[in-house]
């Protein structure tokens, strides 16, 4: 099976093992990941993001496969547009410690 079918039909359930394995070094179960497994797992979960996660990240994988980085003027921008297009409410009154017996 080569890459591109594996990315293709790879549930999202083994993204997510893979990634806690090449960021932990261990499976979810405790297993300890090897050096070969780790590299792999790397490679597998680069080409699913860049596949099939929309990632507003400032290093990230396109979907062509290259590395798209972000200046601060562009992560700038985004982000002040994400916060314009979500009305921002102010939460309900905090609980707040109040001392009346001091």
């Amino acid at each position: 099976m080569d890459l591109n079918s594996t990315i293709e039909n790879m549930p999202q359930e083994m993204y997510l093992r893979l990634k806690c394995a090449a960021e932990t070094g261990k499976w979810p179960e405790g297993t300890v990941v090897d050096t070969a497994q780790r590299d792999t797992a790397l490679q597998l979960i680069m080409a699913y993001q860049a596949r099939h996660l929309n990632s507003d990240e400032m290093l990230t994988i396109g979907s062509d496969g290259h590395i798209v980085n972000k200046n601060k003027r562009q992560l700038k921008a985004q982000f002040s547009s994400a916060a314009k297009d979500e009305l921002i409410t102010p939460s309900v009154k905090p609980d707040i410690a109040h001392f009346t017996d001091l």
